[in-house]
């Protein structure tokens, strides 16, 4: 029940949420771009979507759950700049964030927050109509 969340709670579950949007934005870009054939130079024999998984040789798989801890351990607020939980800029990237009013960086994280929720869906869908089998209906791309 939100009403009966605490701040500390709220603000965890925000992070988690804004962290599950970020992967799924990028798992829509990496889904899309494979289905319309696009592949890293040595890799064009790995098929796209589910079938890419046991495709996949032992190291490329070392070398993403390597990459994977390593992005755990890195993004984090290890200076103590963050002005909320997500902001990993550590000082070292600004973009003009600084120079915005505060009414346009919660529009700007709003923003984020709701295309992250709309990924999640997307990746889902995209997903679901693999399995189904009519992927090829949705994506024209797909081969």
């Amino acid at each position: 029940d939100p009403k009966n969340a605490d701040q500390e709670d709220f603000d965890r579950r925000r992070y988690v949420e804004l962290k599950h949007g970020r992967v799924a934005m990028l798992a829509v870009v990496g889904y899309l771009t494979t289905y319309a054939g696009v592949r890293f130079p040595g890799a064009e024999d790995i098929p796209a979507g589910f079938a890419a998984l046991p495709a996949l040789p032992g190291m490329v798989w070392a070398q993403m759950i390597a990459t994977w801890a390593m992005m755990e351990a890195a993004n984090r607020d290890s200076t103590g700049l963050g002005e909320f939980q997500g902001d990993f800029r550590n000082g070292a990237l600004d973009f003009g964030w600084d120079k915005l009013s505060d009414e346009a960086k919660m529009t700007k994280r709003s923003i984020e927050l709701n295309n992250g929720r709309a990924a999640q869906m997307g990746i889902t869908g995209l997903m679901v109509h693999e399995l189904m089998g009519n992927v090829k209906d949705i994506l024209p791309l797909a081969h």
